[in-house]
């Protein structure tokens, strides 16, 4: 008989890409596999789950509203309303196992579904782990960690090193600079900076690059500039004629494989499904971690790396002085360059969807035999 998944959570790229990967190893091993998805209402993985062909329902939950007190009042009825909803979407769907990435959703249908007896895996993308992920850890049956030392925060024996899932198509480089050139209508033989602020962009890495445009171009280097939807029109009115030859400016990369096989230097925030990706690809990096998420994990994430000497980080509060004259700095320094490159690719980890995969399938296996 047919296992059936929960897969709970979302919220940013960095906790949807890996649900969606997981599923689909899931989907490899065992064919037949029902699934079904939980969201946030209004959130991004209520477009980005069903496009990549699954099902989901939504949870009205949100985070806490640092920025307004009188926001926060309902969140206790929100959260009584997930949780009563959860229930039903348990009863009604009749899962082996439930599957937490991290985001809102996540708490509450967790934290159901353990009461309810029913198997549960956390996937706890980053070097810090959250607050809600800290609780349900006391809870679920295995997490599935990415980073060493977790044992700070989980219970040991409970605790499955395993890498983060990645999207596959995005680090097959290999021998595609020149088609990324071509396609990107850019020159394979200069040097090229790839700067990505996530699915969202980033505010401090756009005005960076903006501030140091002359200064790359002047260099002979070209940039591929993904700059997110919210900052697209008002940068490519300044960027569009001036540098059109040098720059390459996006709102989002749909072929981020050739946007990495194009670059020899990447600046990134520090998402840890960022971080992943970047391993996998082993190209030097610079990474800016973002300063407005919770308890600084991008930070933690990036000196993950950084201690191994693996990659530059520059703080955001710092980035305005010295990311372009870091950028600069690492593309004529071929020797710091090698070194990155060589120790960020020991750190990569290419097969965790599946890994994880396997577990979920032992977990709801085990769930399936008791019925």
């Amino acid at each position: 008989m047919a296992k059936r998944i929960i897969i709970s959570g979302g919220g940013t790229g960095g906790h949807i890409f890996p649900a969606i990967a997981i599923a689909h190893a899931v989907k490899r091993l065992a064919p037949d596999t029902q699934f079904l998805f939980v969201g946030a209402n209004g959130r991004m993985e209520m477009d980005k789950v069903p496009a990549a062909g699954y099902e989901i329902v939504g949870l009205d939950i949100r985070g806490i509203d640092r920025k307004s007190i009188w926001k926060n009042l309902t969140l206790p009825f929100k959260l009584y309303k997930s949780i009563s909803k959860a229930r039903q979407i348990v009863r009604d769907f009749k899962p082996d196992v439930a599957v937490g990435v991290g985001g809102y959703a996540s708490g509450p249908l967790l934290h159901t579904a353990a009461q309810m007896g029913i198997p549960c895996l956390i996937q706890e993308q980053n070097s810090y782990a959250g607050v809600t992920n800290k609780r349900l850890g006391k809870k679920v049956n295995k997490i599935c960690v990415a980073f060493d030392g977790m044992e700070r925060f989980f219970p040991k024996e409970k605790i499955l090193f395993t890498g983060n899932p990645i999207r596959r198509e995005s680090v097959e480089i290999y021998n595609k600079r020149f088609e990324a050139a071509e396609l990107l209508s850019l020159s394979p033989h200069r040097k090229t900076v790839l700067l990505t602020g996530g699915s969202l962009g980033a505010r401090t890495l756009n005005e960076c690059m903006l501030a140091g445009l002359d200064k790359l171009v002047n260099a002979e280097a070209q940039v591929i500039w993904q700059c997110g939807a919210y900052y697209y029109d008002e940068l490519n009115r300044v960027v569009a004629d001036r540098y059109k030859d040098q720059v390459k400016l996006t709102a989002f990369l749909h072929r981020m494989d050739l946007a990495y096989a194009a670059a020899d230097i990447i600046i990134a925030r520090a998402g840890a499904g960022t971080i992943a990706e970047l391993c996998v690809v082993g190209k030097p990096a610079i990474l800016v971690p973002s300063p407005n998420v919770a308890e600084d994990h991008q930070t933690k994430n990036a000196l993950a790396l950084v201690t191994k000497n693996a990659a530059l980080m520059v703080s955001d509060a710092e980035a305005p002085q010295k990311l372009i004259d870091t950028a600069l700095n690492l593309l004529n320094d071929r020797k710091q360059g090698a070194i990155l490159e060589a120790n960020i690719k020991q750190l990569a980890i290419l097969d965790a969807d599946e890994v994880i995969a396997r577990e979920v399938l032992k977990l709801a296996g085990e769930h399936h035999t008791k019925k």
